[in-house]
């Protein structure tokens, strides 16, 4: 009978030590990871112009919203105005974000014609720029983003359409 008591008495240590060790391995709660979200909240557009002779010319729209033509370019004072892409991120606090995105895209109009579209830079950076978002996650961090519209001689004109994407890693 001695032995049961000692079988028993160990068996009830163990179970405790086991809950123990259990309740202690728990204790401490993990860290909250948050999504990043992004949100696109505006288009790039190139506004109105007009292509006054045969050489064509590019229409480059900055993040600033700044915009400058070259070649037989002539930028119009009418609707619509332009104006960069913007879009919205919210991230974990202390975390940065690298941004990469491809050189160029093509948008293409309702007659079939294609455009080329450089994309960037961005009020950030360069493709493959590094930045820090901002610390409160109900507070979002603006990304604005430029492009050049390229216009051969001889295009069609009309309205273009087209997207490109933009890559957001967490560091």
């Amino acid at each position: 009978m001695r032995r049961e008591n000692w079988i028993l008495n160990n068996l009830w240590l163990l179970i405790l030590m086991f809950f123990l060790f259990t309740s202690s391995s728990f204790s401490q709660p993990g860290l909250i990871k948050k999504a990043i979200n992004v949100t696109a909240t505006q288009a790039i557009n190139f506004g109105s112009f007009c292509v006054t002779g045969n050489a064509g010319g590019t229409i480059t729209v900055g993040w600033d919203g700044s915009r400058t033509a070259s070649g037989d370019i002539v930028l119009l004072a009418t609707e619509p105005t332009a104006q960069p892409a913007t879009f919205e991120l919210k991230l974990n606090q202390g975390k940065n974000v690298i941004i990469t995105y491809p050189v160029s895209t093509t948008l293409i109009g309702g007659n079939g014609e294609s455009l080329t579209v450089d994309i960037g830079p961005t009020e950030k950076g360069d493709n493959g720029a590094s930045f820090n978002v901002n610390k409160d996650w109900s507070l979002p961090t603006t990304l604005r983003v430029g492009g050049t519209l390229h216009i051969p001689g001889k295009f069609l004109s009309g309205t273009y359409k087209g997207y490109f994407e933009i890559t957001f890693n967490q560091e």
